[in-house]
């Protein structure tokens, strides 16, 4: 238990620093365009091109960002299977602090007071709602779930990928908050993929959660870059965090019928409930 906490603190201060980075390097990256007279930087909606998107993702500052991102995943990863999902995503959701403290330091925003009034709302209603939370779910998901949370995921990233196109400057907070949903959608792949623990080549790579994993990663990457492309880093991580911890509530069910039943926490998404349930015959990789 206190290996899930560590891990997703290590997750909270590595996204919450990874932001400022990326935000820094974003800038930058528009900076040196714009001092080149380099054109096609922005689409007619006022939105990112692809290419101005690849470039902010390929500064130094922005790729130190990356590999911090990389690290949180990690933690996240860790703290996910060994502590309740909610309740790791609600500490990691701290890094809006992390973020708003940096982004004050390295990036000169000045933080309003509603600001503070808003990201200290978001950090309280997400730490009541993990208060609610239940233990740890113990039972093997629907199959159905995995294939539920892929196809949802590459419905998201279309609907990200050509809706932030068509809002274009006005696209930083949806495009936070579509990839928050994909980052949430990724924290529960990673939750409920089969052939991890121990490392089950043949049993992982044709589970649809373990593509979910590279998808809803890839699409969420993309998203956030352009959230920071396009507005203030807090409003797009506050986006991120709310999409990634509150809105995904998929219940999860049991992969088969209980009997004979034994009281266990499932989870629900985000949240958490105690209903009959039977114990896996097996231990899952989620154990």
């Amino acid at each position: 238990m206190l290996t899930g906490f560590v891990a997703a603190l290590i997750a909270c201060l590595s996204y919450g620093t990874s932001s400022v980075l990326q935000a820094y390097g974003a800038r930058r990256s528009a900076a040196a365009a714009q001092a080149r007279g380099v054109g096609g930087q922005r689409t007619t909606t006022g939105a990112p091109t692809m290419a101005s998107t690849v470039a902010a993702a390929l500064t130094m500052w922005f790729l130190l960002g990356s590999v911090l991102d990389v690290l949180g995943f990690v933690g996240a990863t860790v703290s996910a299977r060994l502590i309740p999902l909610f309740l790791a995503q609600t500490i990691m959701s701290a890094n809006l602090i992390v973020t708003a403290v940096l982004g004050a330091n390295v990036l000169g925003i000045r933080l309003h007071r509603r600001d503070a009034v808003a990201i200290t709302t978001v950090i309280l209603a997400l730490v009541a709602l993990a208060l609610a939370a239940g233990h740890r779910g113990g039972a093997a998901a629907d199959p159905g779930l995995h294939w539920s949370v892929l196809v949802a995921s590459v419905l998201v990233v279309l609907l990200g990928h050509f809706g932030v196109r068509r809002l274009g400057a006005g696209g930083a907070v949806p495009a936070g908050l579509i990839a928050g949903l994909l980052f949430g959608a990724l924290a529960i792949a990673v939750r409920i993929v089969g052939g991890l623990a121990p490392v089950r080549w043949p049993v992982l790579v044709v589970d649809p959660a373990a593509w979910t994993i590279v998808i809803a990663g890839i699409g969420g990457f993309y998203l956030h870059t352009v959230a920071l492309q396009l507005g203030s880093v807090n409003g797009a991580t506050a986006a991120l965090v709310a999409g990634e911890t509150v809105l995904p509530t998929r219940p999860v069910r049991c992969a088969t019928p209980p009997s004979p039943p034994a009281s266990v926490p499932v989870r629900r998404g985000r949240f958490s409930s105690t209903r009959s349930c039977p114990l896996p015959a097996t231990p899952r990789s989620t154990g």
